[in-house]
């Protein structure tokens, strides 16, 4: 996302996403959402990989695969570190000849480090760890394209500060498809699942066969999605409108030069 009502181009042609976060205190559920509903609003087939895995146990590494698992159970996940190349080996298998892959992600998550590591090269400049955050410091400022070894073709672009949510009726729907299907059984056809009667999303989640985290990120996009969409409206009626000014003004003009 750019300024309010305005959607920036990450990348175009694409087949596969690898979502990049690393663990850690990078981790975060409602982030990796946001960039599936990116992927799936798009088109696009999302592959998630951890990277910075030499960084936290086994046991921590283990958890934070099976809160992805349980909620994205059909997404592939990879678990790497830049350092030891542990995973690597299985993540270059997933890469096909003559398919195109972009890399979303936050700055600092290890994403040009990444690049390098399958490609065998140091193509892109890599910042230092704060030990503090975990973090690199953000290097990439423009998109570039790759050919890998086994033919395949990356994009590296710059990481994103911040996800919106914008033209995206279809990639929520898939993304939280738990919730698309439970809504069909919903006694009201406009149910909002926040305290209707004979709601099928809120007995779900009293009988502990849904989270209330799921429910709530997903009720908070679909207010984002309905903001920029006003904001859409309303930009156009004003463009329509200045449009209208000059057209009358220069009408006005003709008319006082005759």
């Amino acid at each position: 996302m750019g300024h309010i009502g305005e959607t920036q181009i990450i990348a175009s042609n694409i087949d596969y996403a690898f979502i990049v976060q690393a663990v850690g205190q990078n981790f975060n559920m409602n982030r990796l959402e946001r960039y599936l509903v990116i992927c799936n609003s798009s088109r696009v087939k999302p592959i998630i990989v951890l990277t910075k895995t030499d960084l936290i146990d086994e046991e921590e590494k283990e958890k934070c695969l099976e809160m992805i698992r349980e909620r994205m159970s059909d997404i592939p996940v990879y678990a790497i570190s830049n350092e030891t190349q542990e995973g690597y080996e299985f993540l270059k298998e997933a890469i096909q000849k003559g398919k195109t892959y972009c890399m979303l992600g936050s700055s600092g998550v290890g994403k040009s480090s990444l690049l390098n590591n399958l490609s065998g090269k140091s193509l892109m400049k890599t910042g230092d760890i704060s030990k503090s955050t975990c973090k690199g410091r953000r290097i990439t400022s423009h998109r570039e394209l790759f050919v890998l070894e086994n033919g395949g073709i990356l994009i590296d672009n710059p990481g994103m500060r911040e996800i919106g949510i914008s033209d995206c009726s279809d990639g929520l729907e898939t993304t939280f498809d738990v919730i698309s299907r439970l809504s069909l059984e919903c006694k009201f056809k406009d149910c909002t699942h926040t305290n209707e009667i004979g709601c099928s999303v809120l007995e779900a989640i009293q009988n502990g066969e849904l989270d209330q985290s799921v429910l709530d990120h997903y009720q908070k996009m679909q207010k984002e999605k309905m903001y920029f969409e006003t904001s859409v409206v309303e930009k156009r009626k004003k463009e329509k409108a200045f449009g209208k000014m000059i057209k009358n003004y220069h009408k006005m003009n003709v008319k006082n030069d005759i």
